[in-house]
């Protein structure tokens, strides 16, 4: 009778400790640990394939020749830089032969429009170029016009003519009114 009460008793008491200890630990909080390394697990392949890209872009751009990257950022500038651009303009009149008389800064819908996320980039399909409309007076005879307007046209920055206004005279001195788009990369 012992030989057959002992192993049963051994069992009854391994299937106790089974269904009391060892399933409730296994599919409880060794299964959350488990998932957890897991999640951890695809959160560090996602940062070393993240980490791999930023390396593989950076060591692309460092590639690149900075005289390009300088042409580059005066083109499409990160920063709109009003005073410098007024400045370059009125340079440019002067060279041209016409006398600016009157400079409005005025920003477009385009360039005031909330498009970007709270980390300063631009939302998902927002465009990344911003706009700023200029309007400026002139005076000038009309080759004085066609030189100032070569010159913008021939800019290092990127500008568009929107509009000009020519008022005549008899002088061969004209009133000109003018409006610009200036770019900027947000």
């Amino acid at each position: 009778m012992n030989e057959r009460l002992i192993p049963s008793v051994a069992i009854l008491i391994a299937l106790g400790i089974f269904f009391a200890y060892v399933d409730p630990t296994w599919t409880g909080s060794i299964a959350d640990a488990k998932s957890a390394i897991a999640l951890d697990d695809e959160a560090l392949a996602a940062a070393q394939l993240y980490t791999e890209q930023q390396n593989s872009l950076a060591t692309s751009r460092n590639a690149i020749d900075p005289a390009y990257l300088t042409r580059l950022s005066t083109f499409l500038p990160d920063s709109v830089d009003n005073v410098g651009l007024i400045l370059d303009l009125n340079a440019l009149a002067a060279r041209s032969g016409l006398s600016l008389s009157n400079i409005d800064v005025i920003s477009s819908a385009a360039g005031t429009a909330k498009t970007s996320t709270n980390r300063g980039l631009p939302a998902a399909g927002a465009n990344p170029v911003g706009s700023v409309d200029l309007t400026l007076s002139a005076v000038g005879t009309y080759p004085a016009l066609q030189a100032f307007l070569v010159g913008v046209e021939r800019s290092a920055r990127l500008l568009d003519v929107r509009d000009v206004v020519v008022k005549g005279s008899d002088t061969g001195v004209y009133n000109y009114q003018m409006a610009l788009r200036l770019y900027w990369l947000r």
